[in-house]
């Protein structure tokens, strides 16, 4: 039983120990990818004031929208749809969002790749400048890297302190069960001392 309490109580350290880190690390992936949202306006107003081309000034707006989640067109009613489809016409709007942190990563780096290939887009700032902006797609990348390994590490712990508590025929609550069911044998049901172990609950 001693041993058992031992590994219990570590098992619930290490627990602990991951949440707390995954936590810090989802907290940190929030809170440098709710900051990019206004860098990347500068970046856009910066591409126009530069003398890019049309074509890739429409490239990039593209890439915006999907950073953003937004569309190229309104998203057509429930009423609308249905108007459509009772016409004939094949309706099939597929979501743009692309909001998730991989995906603004991965449209990050299609931005960075475009802005590269335009020499017109030189801004003087240094945070608008392309070196910049890859350095903050590492940065965003590392924040993702981090948060999974620390998902990953989260469950590991979660599952041996789930094994170690009720998983195991060597776990708490079924060892927990079977001193209760010895000392009922020894006792019976309306010894005090077996009155006294039945009324704790573990789960």
């Amino acid at each position: 039983m001693e041993a058992l309490l031992a590994q219990a109580k570590e098992a619930l350290a290490e627990y602990a120990a991951a949440n707390s880190s995954y936590s810090t690390n989802v907290d940190a992936q929030k809170d440098a990818f709710n900051a990019i949202g206004q860098l990347l306006t500068r970046v856009k107003y910066a591409l126009q004031a530069s003398d890019s081309t049309a074509e890739n000034d429409q490239t990039a707006q593209t890439i915006f929208r999907k950073l953003k989640g937004q569309r190229a067109s309104t998203k057509i009613t429930n009423e609308e749809k249905a108007a459509m489809e009772a016409e004939g016409k094949k309706v099939n709007q597929i979501s743009v969002s692309q909001m998730s942190y991989s995906n603004r990563i991965d449209n990050l780096q299609s931005l960075i790749s475009l802005l590269s290939s335009i020499p017109a887009y030189n801004p003087n700032e240094e945070e608008l400048k392309v070196s910049a902006l890859a350095s903050l797609a590492a940065e965003l990348q590392d924040k993702n890297t981090r948060v999974a390994s620390s998902f990953v590490q989260l469950t590991a712990a979660r599952n041996k302190r789930t094994e170690i508590i009720r998983g195991a025929e060597t776990s708490i609550v079924e060892t927990a069960s079977n001193v209760k069911s010895y000392v009922r044998s020894l006792f019976g049901s309306t010894h005090p001392n077996y009155k006294q172990i039945s009324k704790i609950a573990i789960k």
